[in-house]
């Protein structure tokens, strides 16, 4: 929804008329209006803004010409510092990257608090309150009470898209699939062809499809998304998971080199694309990851060496490298999922002072965890899950199992998609396989019979029992 050219001829008649200057916010409004979604600012280039950061976060791609989210960002501020929810979705983007936490980054902490003020002295909308008690709870780590606050917004406002993607976001943080799925599939009713961005909803839809295993669903929906909007990178995200939890290699990679041109224009996601199409382009993942920054990218390339020294890859140098982009995120904690490829990083490069003190920072957190989701569920699930990588790192591949399937029902908890966690089921596995204890070896076998029937014909499952038949017979 831009609407310059109205908006500029607006301006024109207000320095004709000054009188007109207190329809200004109205007439905005109305536009936003039209979807039940007013504005509760007097500035036209504050609403354009705000449409442009949206719209970039929606199509996980930074707009050179308006100076990425980040020029954005600073613009919305210079062109009213007090627009509330110009403050709401600058301060919720920072939040949603999960780089850095309020409990460290004080600047952050105030820019929540001065959106929290805003709120409380203007005259907003019952929406836009909901939009800044849910960034409040978010910041607090309170990720579930934040979903249910954009899920009332979602409930009376189903177009607010910035509502949908901070909901789809925080479910995909805390492993909710199916609240996930459900999100989008209750509003789609109300999505109509003339909406902006309508297109993108497939692939928000087909992803949660795939996470609740509704896998030819998810690539029919996604790939309805995609021929009307071919550059949707999360469309395409979406049929690369389709093809890994089907095991289906050669269509998956087929699929990610056909259509590579459109994926990789969508900077912000690009890499984790790579990801999953990774043993053919480790380089790119890398040299992504170290100039990004992003936290998506970091976990993606800490999974991907874990994965690959699993396999029997040396990847020594690549940890040092890693180590260095991760090490300045020990102390964060701001998810669970996050903290366990931190120590993926720590335990490859041999920094076991660093493994520690992230394993004792977690340890600490949970003697006071608050109101924070996730360090309330470090106790029986983050701390377990970090000992047992500690455990198999030394060796102690016993020690490693029984930390591990107690809990391996419960590690979808930490959130990110199946396809991420299945590292956490194939440590596992080589730790079943590698243990001295008959009762494990077993173990070993029936998570493999039982992988071998969730993902027929993975090459990844072959290679598994063919080593498990050289260690045991």
């Amino acid at each position: 929804m831009c609407f310059g050219v109205i908006l500029c001829f607006f301006a024109v008649v207000l320095c004709i008329f000054p009188f007109f200057y207190v329809l200004l916010e109205s007439f905005c409004n109305c536009f936003w209006g039209a979807e039940g979604l007013p504005l509760s600012t007097t500035s036209n280039e504050a609403c354009k803004l705000y449409d442009a950061i949206l719209t970039q976060y929606v199509k996980w791609r930074n707009d050179d010409t308006l100076g990425g989210l980040e020029g954005c960002m600073s613009a919305i501020q210079a062109a009213d510092p007090n627009f509330v929810m110009g403050n709401v979705i600058s301060t919720g983007l920072e939040l949603m990257t999960t780089t850095t936490s309020t409990r460290l980054n004080q600047r952050l902490a105030s820019a929540v608090r001065r959106t929290v003020e805003l709120a409380n002295t203007q005259d907003i909308s019952p929406r836009e309150k909901l939009h800044v008690r849910a960034i409040e709870c978010f910041s607090h780590g309170n990720f579930p009470k934040a979903s249910e606050a954009w899920e009332e917004i979602l409930l009376d406002h189903p177009t607010d898209l910035l509502a949908l993607k901070f909901a789809h976001d925080s479910y995909f943080y805390t492993g909710a699939q199916a609240e996930m799925r459900d999100s989008v599939v209750r509003v789609l009713p109300h999505w109509k062809p003339h909406i902006p961005l309508h297109s993108y909803l497939n692939g928000l839809h087909a992803f949660g499809l795939l996470e609740t295993r509704f896998y030819d669903q998810a690539e029919k929906v996604a790939m309805e998304g995609l021929a009307m909007t071919p550059d949707d990178a999360w469309a395409v995200h979406a049929v690369a998971h389709v093809c890994e939890m089907r095991a289906e290699v050669d269509k998956g990679l087929k699929f990610m080199e056909t259509r590579e041109k459109d994926w990789q224009v969508s900077d912000a996601l690009a890499s984790h694309n790579y990801w999953h199409w990774a043993l053919y382009y480790v380089e790119q993942v890398f040299r992504r990851c170290k100039a990004s920054g992003s936290m998506l990218d970091t976990v993606d390339a800490c999974s991907l060496l874990y994965r690959l020294e699993m396999e029997g890859v040396c990847v020594k140098d690549r940890w040092q490298e890693l180590l260095q982009v991760t090490q300045p995120h020990t102390d964060d904690h701001v998810t669970l999922f996050n903290d366990l490829h931190f120590l993926m990083g720590s335990l490859g490069a041999n920094e076991s002072a660093t493994s520690q003190r992230l394993l004792e920072g977690l340890q600490e957190l949970t003697k006071e965890p608050g109101e924070n989701q996730q360090h309330q569920l470090a106790a029986t699930l983050g701390i377990p899950m970090c000992q047992a990588m500690i455990e198999y790192n030394q060796g102690n591949y016993n020690q490693t199992v029984n930390l591990l399937y107690p809990i391996r029902y419960k590690m979808v908890n930490i959130g990110g998609s199946d396809a991420q966690r299945d590292v956490f089921n194939q440590l596992l596995i080589h730790a079943a396989m590698k243990s001295e204890s008959k009762r494990h070896q077993k173990l070993g076998r029936c998570l493999l019979v039982e992988r071998d029937a969730m993902k027929p014909n993975s090459p990844l499952t072959r290679r598994l029992m063919e080593r498990n038949l050289a260690l045991h017979g």
